[in-house]
């Protein structure tokens, strides 16, 4: 099964549009609508993991923290780190890169930080 992607509520959505352009058929959730506001990362990560969706966010200073205790106790789909100071076209590169060489069963319980 393909990844599907949730874009975390401050995550850069230029990233999420240039993606899509490349590759319309990339299943690519946005927050609104989805994440409440201020949602807290453990209630972003259960409702990730409720919609089958790995998360790709800028949040790297306690989306890990938050994401180790959350997998210590269910799995989750994954979590992507994309450095807030990573070029767009590189960002969109390696998560199109993702999508087309792996499984979404490769990504459980995982986090990366990009570049990979």
């Amino acid at each position: 099964m393909k990844i599907r992607f949730l874009a975390d509520a401050n995550f850069n959505q230029k990233i999420v549009a240039g993606l899509l352009r490349r590759a319309p058929q990339i299943d690519f959730e946005l927050p609104q609508g989805v994440i409440p506001e201020k949602m807290g990362d453990p209630g972003v990560l259960e409702l990730a993991a409720a919609r089958g969706r790995m998360i790709v966010t800028h949040d790297a200073r306690t989306m890990p923290k938050h994401f180790s205790e959350f997998v210590a106790h269910r799995p989750s789909p994954g979590v992507i780190l994309v450095p807030k100071n990573m070029p767009i076209r590189t960002a969109i590169e390696e998560l199109l890169l993702i999508w087309q060489v792996s499984e979404a069963a490769e990504w459980t319980n995982q986090m990366r930080r990009l570049p990979l």
